[in-house]
């Protein structure tokens, strides 16, 4: 991991307000502790209030100081999330990220053996929160000139598998839905270039120290450890936007 502070021992994000959608996972966690050391006033978002918390009780205690707030949102309601991010640029007086790292996964042993109703649940979660954070937190977000959308995604977008066939298209789904986004970023940028970037983190899949706990003989062979999405996730704001706008980011081995 990269240091937490610039050369004049302030953090590299000092200042700057990150919201993050599905903070309540591991990976959450995670982010929420690497974007407090890194300076930056944290708003975590979650279904979950009991797993919010404790990310964001922990955050504050490893960083003392630190500004980690948690709020109760239901990212399936447009109007709730658009509530967010105004709340948020309201208390704050800016949004420099958004961070969205809802999840979930259904699959199936075959093609044959799918259930829509996986593509039901999973076109909910991992299409629709997309949808709302990208409305509601576009017009934040290009108003800071250095801001960044950035989603989570899966190796399995492009390289889909038999069982995996909701799962993989609503990935596919939402990568098309973040890169619209960036297309909007680069026009309203005009000759000057995107005065705010998203961009799209690819892993396989995370590991954790507690999924290393309960399977100690699993090599976890081209997973990525939620500090490793943590550090990435944190690096974005250290490339200009117009490098970031648009991209992949792999954090495995690229699909052929």
């Amino acid at each position: 991991m990269t240091s937490a502070t610039n050369g004049n021992g302030r953090g590299e994000l000092e200042g700057a307000v990150v919201a993050v959608a599905g903070a309540g996972g591991p990976a959450g966690h995670a982010v929420l502790l690497r974007l407090a050391e890194a300076g930056a006033v944290v708003v975590g978002a979650d279904a979950d209030a009991e797993r919010l918390a404790q990310g964001v009780d922990a955050a504050r205690f490893a960083h003392g100081g630190a500004t980690v707030i948690g709020d109760t949102v239901d990212l399936l309601s447009l109007d709730e999330t658009r509530q967010w991010a105004q709340r948020t640029e309201k208390e704050f007086g800016r949004v420099d990220g958004l961070v969205h790292l809802v999840g979930g996964w259904r699959g199936s042993a075959t093609f044959a053996d799918t259930d829509l109703g996986d593509w039901d649940v999973l076109e909910r979660l991992l299409i629709r929160t997309v949808q709302h954070t990208s409305l509601a937190f576009e017009a934040p977000l290009q108003r800071r000139g250095k801001g960044r959308f950035l989603l989570v995604s899966a190796a399995g977008a492009s390289k889909p598998t038999a069982g995996n066939a909701a799962y993989a298209a609503s990935k596919a789904a939402a990568e098309a839905w973040t890169l619209a986004l960036a297309d909007s970023f680069r026009k309203q940028g005009g000759e000057a270039g995107p005065r705010a970037a998203a961009a799209i983190l690819v892993v396989k899949a995370l590991v954790h120290d507690a999924m290393r706990a309960e399977r100690p003989q699993a090599k976890f062979a081209g997973f990525t450890d939620v500090r490793e999405l943590a550090e990435a996730i944190t690096s974005t704001w250290e490339t200009p936007a117009e490098e970031v706008n648009g991209t992949r980011l792999w954090l495995t081995k690229k699909s052929a």
